[in-house]
């Protein structure tokens, strides 16, 4: 039996995908992936004559390299018999990691018109075009939002959305894909998952390296954003060349780019938002911790945190201590941190943090935590019994009861998308899942509490 290449096995997704959805759209960034899984699409639709047209969403950030925007341009004006473009340039909130003064800023900002980078393009869609808009919804919000939105105007039974991310890229997008349950994936395909009721996310591309990417352009000849030729003769690596919005944080390290690359655009850059021009030289170094900070002298790490606050602007030093106010309170309270009396009471006894195994190792989740245990790495470590009986040779003793709660805005309960969650969290499939794991009491499961 002869091993299927990536390329064959992403033909048979596509085949699925347009046998079982009646409506396909496919997330177009201008970025690599997107293009070839856009271009892969293309070529099955030409290939097996299918009549009816494949939509693309395009969300235009207003800010980006020159080479993208020119690419974008000729993908749609060379397929616009097969494409039924969704160019969206609307002002959602976009984070921003340039700054302490602006978390956050807003593409196609009309009060900033004066500011733009660019033109709008021809022949967009706008806030007007689309009644579910407020200017409180961040860009991922309008892009779940989108997708609903596209489906009811199709009155389409089954909506799939192809989204052209890989697991190599990182382990945020290998958690997008591999950590869902098979409840929320279609027909138990591992690189679907469920975005709302009878809409899905596919995600095609999801076992491909980034030399399959390449491969692929240079073996079908298809037009790409020679963006990627200035990032590599600017010694870019490989797996760092990305189009993605250059505010960020991803972005911070090559944000500097635009300035040899797109001068003109790196010029208009520096007025639309707030420390621009300080990212673009220090972002690559430890003034923005890139790298791993230290400790200077004469400081604990409580100290040197509230030294730190302490240069932040006020607004943004406020916000900080809240939310460091609520962890505190949450831990102390129902996390499992112990309170300070009980801390006393162990180092008059002597077991002071430099007496026990493990007290300065840390662990990035409950179950490795338990795995350090049971390697004899730590004398203890904080867990939940679900996890602990997943590691053999590591007792468990219960110190107190964990609540788990999801936290969201009464004013969105009636929403498809929360509504789908609160179906499922009160299903028998749901119950049935926890059941089979120890420690979890489902007598309060479901509940709803309004403050």
């Amino acid at each position: 039996m002869t091993r299927k290449n990536v390329y064959e096995l992403t033909l048979e997704r596509i085949d699925t995908i347009f046998n079982e959805f009646d409506n396909v759209y496919v997330s177009f960034s201008g970025g690599k992936d997107s293009a070839v899984m856009l271009n892969l699409c293309i070529d099955y639709m030409r290939r097996h004559h299918i009549a009816r047209k494949l939509g693309v969403f395009h969300m235009d950030y207003e800010v980006q390299y020159e080479e993208t925007t020119r690419y974008i341009d000729r993908v749609f004006a060379a397929n616009k018999d097969l494409l039924e473009i969704y160019r969206v340039c609307v002002p959602f909130k976009v984070t921003t990691c340039t700054s302490m003064y602006q978390t956050y800023w807003r593409p196609w900002e009309e009060e900033k018109r004066e500011l733009w980078v660019r033109e709008m393009p021809a022949e967009c869609y706008t806030a007007q075009d689309f009644p579910f808009y407020s200017k409180e919804m961040w860009d991922y919000e309008f892009q779940l939002l989108f997708a609903q939105w596209y489906h009811r105007l199709k009155g389409a039974n089954r909506t799939c959305c192809l989204v052209g991310i890989r697991t190599q890229e990182s382990y945020n997008r290998w958690r997008t894909i591999y950590a869902g349950k098979r409840t929320s994936q279609y027909r138990n395909l591992v690189w679907t998952c469920r975005n709302s009721p009878d809409i899905y996310n596919a995600y095609i591309l999801y076992d491909w390296l980034t030399t399959d990417i390449w491969t692929a352009n240079g073996r079908f000849g298809w037009d790409y954003n020679r963006l990627y030729d200035l990032f590599y003769q600017a010694g870019v690596p490989l797996e760092k060349q990305r189009v993605a919005s250059p505010f960020i944080s991803a972005a911070q390290e090559n944000l500097a780019l635009y300035r040899a690359i797109d001068p003109d655009t790196w010029g208009k850059m520096i007025c639309r938002v707030n420390g621009v021009n300080f990212t673009g030289i220090y972002g690559s170094s430890s003034a923005v911790a890139r790298y791993r900070a230290k400790l200077p002298p004469g400081h604990t790490w409580e100290s040197y945190m509230y030294f730190l606050l302490s240069t932040l602007p006020a607004k943004t030093r406020n916000n900080y201590l809240r939310k460091l106010s609520v962890s505190i309170n949450f831990w102390r309270t129902r996390g499992g941190v112990l309170p300070d009396e009980t801390i006393e009471k162990l180092k008059a006894m002597g077991l002071a943090h430099g007496a026990i195994r493990g007290y300065w190792n840390e662990e990035t989740t409950a179950l490795t935590a338990a795995a350090a245990v049971a390697r004899g790495e730590a004398d203890m470590a904080l867990g939940n019994q679900a996890v602990s009986r997943q590691v053999s040779g590591v007792d468990f003793l219960p110190l107190q009861m964990e609540w788990c709660d999801m936290v969201f805005p009464a004013e969105r309960e009636q929403e498809p998308a929360f509504q789908a969650i609160l179906n499922y969290v009160l299903s028998e499939a749901f119950a049935r899942d926890l059941s089979q794991s120890a420690g979890y009491d489902l007598s309060q499961t479901g509940k709803v509490f309004r403050l």
